[in-house]
């Protein structure tokens, strides 16, 4: 069952069971994240939703399961520039853009757990009790960034991402001849890059100043990936502590830039567990 609410100009869809309204039971709410060009109704994204959802409802769970999705900015209902969301070879601004785009989806996630409940439940009927989110590809970076700056989502699962924005960035650039300086990558974008990367965080840290303590996070990524390859990051996820949380990490032979059925089978266990 598909809702729709306004929240701020944001079209935000929920997705849940049929036996969701007649349930008293608290929620997990999680959300799931498009990919580059793509939108909430790719195919790909609609596939991973009623996966999800049909899992969910076959099955007994102490929670139940609602599946928050939104456009991405400048994507879907929001797209204001086609060439904004093109790589180097188009657009030059593409650096600029990647990272405008996948922090302020970051932020536009946190925007909407602050305030879906309050637009869904104004009466206090039902509780959302955890949050999560699930991205694909450019969703995958802004799940890194919601996992790393959100201490409420603590359920992360990036599919075919990366944590580390100029680690995937810079070889892309430079395997198209293009050098790290102005005007593709001007020194003012640099230093608000490295200001907030996420590997600038203590990431690897068993002490309370790590923010991925306690979260549970699958990371999936295609072996053969060429445009997110596993490589870019490795370094990241390897190192990455997350305490009495849970890592799992599943590099897929063979798989490309794609959410492939592997893969939508891993998120749906994955969750089904968690529920």
């Amino acid at each position: 069952m598909k809702t729709t609410t306004l929240i701020a100009g944001l079209n935000v869809h929920t997705y849940t069971t049929e036996s969701f309204t007649s349930s008293t039971k608290p929620i997990l709410a999680l959300f799931v994240l498009h990919g580059r060009l793509g939108s909430t109704e790719s195919p790909y994204v609609q596939d991973l939703i009623s996966a999800l959802v049909n899992a969910a409802a076959d099955s007994e769970k102490a929670q139940d399961l609602m599946v928050v999705a939104f456009d991405h900015r400048n994507h879907g209902s929001r797209l204001r520039s086609e060439v904004a969301n093109l790589d180097f070879k188009d657009n030059p601004n593409h650096m600029h853009d990647m990272y405008s785009i996948q922090m302020g989806t970051a932020k536009d996630v946190s925007f909407v757990m602050d305030l879906l409940e309050s637009y869904l439940f104004p009466s206090g009927e039902r509780t959302i009790a955890e949050w999560g989110c699930c991205g694909v590809s450019l969703g995958g970076h802004s799940t890194w960034i919601v996992a790393a700056t959100d201490p409420r989502v603590k359920i992360a699962i990036p599919i075919i991402g990366c944590p580390d924005t100029l680690g995937l960035m810079v070889p892309r650039a430079e395997g198209q001849g293009i050098a790290i300086g102005p005007p593709h990558f001007p020194e003012s974008l640099l230093k608000v890059i490295k200001a907030t990367s996420l590997t600038g965080l203590p990431y690897t840290s068993k002490g309370d100043d790590n923010p991925f303590l306690g979260k549970k996070i699958l990371v999936l990524c295609g072996g053969s990936d060429r445009l997110v390859p596993w490589t870019a990051s490795q370094g990241f996820v390897e190192g990455l502590e997350v305490g009495t949380g849970s890592k799992e990490v599943v590099v897929e032979e063979g798989a490309g830039h794609e959410v492939s059925a592997a893969m939508k089978s891993a998120v749906v266990r994955y969750v089904m567990d968690v529920l």
